[in-house]
């Protein structure tokens, strides 16, 4: 027998179910969003706190998707290592013992720099590190720039606080969860950091791209004060980032502007290290001899 022609196309319930379920689901997303717009707008304390629990739920995604990230590397490098082991052996080795050579000129200038600040009576109140934790995901692209921290308000991390890889400085806590925290990198385009070159002792403002690069201008009017290869570290300025840590390295130089790249890559760091605030200390005015 055949279908009445009155029937519609697609009467079916599933579809009806389909189509209803699509509704209410635009329904409540528009709704939430609405929330959560004046949520942000007339209780901030309460925004901030339904961030932390989204940066807590979504931790666990992260690492597993870096996780498999980090396996097709190590795969594709243990091909390559495969096939050029004899000539990168000898490139190890050459390295190394330039390395070696380094580092007994390092150890020199440490114990001559702390026979001179014992004489000079200096003194640093660097801060001491908090703890180590897990970097589990990072944000490859965009002008916004952030990573994602194994480590939250239960390991006492706080908005401000310093992150720092052995290669160098990651970024700054931007904020946190119970159990995990995003972390604003050097490229974000709202990164600032006060650097000084160290060829020249320059200091200049270092200022993320949201392209993978920083731009440093010189504080200084006049002249031509970076060169390709020219070491950029924190200034300690203001505080915030304590001083000598370094930040990037140049590779471009426009006039009095450079463009530089960040010397950690949070992408290939499996930990870093949290710093407190740094305080710059305030010098106190000589005491007033007594009449």
């Amino acid at each position: 027998m055949a279908a009445p022609r009155h029937r519609r196309r697609g009467f079916s319930r599933r579809v009806q179910y389909g189509l209803f379920a699509g509704y209410v689901i635009a329904i409540v997303g528009i709704l939430v969003a609405g929330a959560m717009l004046l949520m942000a707008r007339f209780d901030p304390r309460a925004f901030g706190t339904v961030r932390g629990i989204v940066i807590d739920a979504s931790a666990p995604f992260t690492g597993l998707g870096r996780a498999g990230i980090r396996g097709v590397r190590d795969a594709a490098g243990e091909i390559d290592a495969y096939f050029y082991a004899a000539s990168k052996n000898r490139r190890l080795e050459q390295e190394l013992a330039d390395a070696r050579r380094a580092v007994i000129s390092a150890k020199t200038l440490e114990v001559e720099n702390a026979r001179l600040k014992k004489l000079a009576r200096l003194s640093e109140n660097l801060p001491r590190p908090l703890l180590s934790a897990r970097l589990i995901g990072s944000t490859a692209s965009g002008q916004r720039r952030f990573a994602t921290l194994a480590a939250g308000t239960a390991e006492k991390v706080r908005p401000g606080m310093t992150v720092r890889a052995p290669e160098g400085l990651v970024g700054r806590v931007f904020e946190t969860g119970i159990f995990a925290s995003r972390v604003l990198l050097l490229t974000d385009g709202e990164t600032a950091v006060p650097v000084r070159i160290i060829r020249n002792n320059i200091p200049a403002l270092a200022t993320g791209q949201g392209d993978g690069t920083m731009e440093i201008r010189s504080l200084l009017a006049g002249g031509r004060p970076f060169q390709r290869g020219d070491l950029a570290v924190t200034s300690g300025t203001g505080g915030v980032y304590a001083p000598n840590i370094p930040v990037a390295v140049v590779t471009e130089v426009h006039s009095d502007r450079a463009v530089a790249r960040p010397l950690a890559d949070p992408a290939g760091a499996d930990f870093a290290t949290v710093y407190p605030i740094f305080q710059a200390p305030v010098e106190e005015a000589p005491a007033q001899p007594k009449p």
